[in-house]
């Protein structure tokens, strides 16, 4: 059976959480063997799209960059790059939106979500953020899109932007299938069960950072909320409890009804004690490694150019391709 090709992008703004994680990160580190290959990108441009500080964006990436490398993603098993490095990324952006309805568009949930009652003063290149999201996958006919669950309604799009593009231009793109984790594809607020853990729209107390000392950690997951009733289990009525079950599940790399059966008899507060040691545990080496890392710049620099120069190599021809198919030139040598 012929392995994936796989695709996945992860923003370079905000601090890194434990749902980024768990939802994305994890996922990237356990397909860079499944890949064939595995093509994973730190998405500056679409980082444009939100009011955002130049110094600030330029430290994030370094961040984002030492963050995946020390959580084990290795430049000789996997391509890792910077999105603004790679020029055909915004070509084939606006050449697919040939094929991109306005509508289409408007019906982003996302979109809804981030302007809230400011729709009419939100940036076009938020509202445009899709089209360049499908062309960062379909740039290099990937089979399989790693993602989080809140990004379905995304990758649905791409699918059909590639549908359309086919049938109106000749079978030049691929329609990728999404990959959802099956356990931690949503991990929660501590404080706010009912709402998905975020730097931006989460509460301070509920986001456990992937840098956080480990004493914060625990005291994060010691006053996290939980349920009424003594019950250790996951159900609809118990929000807090099951995403303490899927951390600590992922944490161990064990099944969530092992989780329930250890903790059967156990109190809310002494598993709220063990859920954060866990994920102290689990987070250690990845801060030990970052602490390593994030210094040297120049390094960082060099690994994502070298990423850079092989996602050329592979989307380069394919972007040609598509050029060509909609009736322009082939590219010019300089």
């Amino acid at each position: 059976m012929a392995k994936p090709i796989i695709f996945s992008g992860i923003q370079p703004t905000g601090r890194k959480h434990l749902g980024n994680y768990i939802g994305a990160i994890r996922q990237y580190v356990e397909g860079q063997d499944r890949g064939d290959p595995a093509i994973f990108c730190i998405v500056d441009l679409h980082a444009l799209s939100v009011p955002y500080d130049p110094a600030d964006l330029r430290a994030r990436l370094y961040d984002t960059a030492a963050i995946l490398l020390a959580a084990g993603l290795d430049p000789e098993r996997c391509i890792l790059f910077r999105q603004s490095d790679v020029r055909e990324h915004t070509e084939l952006t606006w050449l697919l939106s040939a094929v991109t309805s306005h509508g289409d568009l408007n019906r982003m949930h996302q979109f809804k979500e981030k302007v809230g009652k400011d729709r009419e003063l939100a940036s076009a290149a938020l509202f445009y953020y899709p089209v360049l999201m499908a062309a960062d996958v379909l740039a290099y006919r990937a089979t399989e899109v790693p993602v989080g669950d809140d990004q379905r309604q995304h990758v649905e799009l791409m699918r059909e932007i590639a549908r359309r593009f086919n049938a109106r231009f000749g079978e030049a793109l691929v329609v990728p299938e999404m990959r959802i984790p099956e356990v931690g594809a949503r991990i929660m607020d501590l404080q706010e069960p009912e709402r998905k853990m975020s730097t931006t729209g989460g509460t301070e107390q509920g986001t456990v950072l992937v840098l956080d000392e480990p004493e914060t950690i625990r005291k994060k997951f010691r006053s996290a909320v939980t349920d009424s009733g003594r019950e250790i289990g996951r159900s609809p009525e118990k929000p807090g409890i099951s995403n303490l079950i899927d951390i600590l599940s992922v944490a161990r790399g064990s099944e969530q009804k092992e989780v329930e059966r250890e903790f059967e008899d156990v109190g809310y507060g002494d598993f709220k004690q063990a859920v954060g040691d866990a994920v102290v545990d689990y987070l250690g080496p990845v801060r030990a490694r970052y602490a390593e890392l994030r210094p040297d710049e120049a390094e960082l620099d060099r690994v994502l150019g070298l990423g850079a120069e092989k996602a050329r190599a592979i989307c380069g021809p394919i972007v040609a391709e598509v050029r060509d198919r909609m009736g322009y030139q082939p590219e010019r040598a300089a």
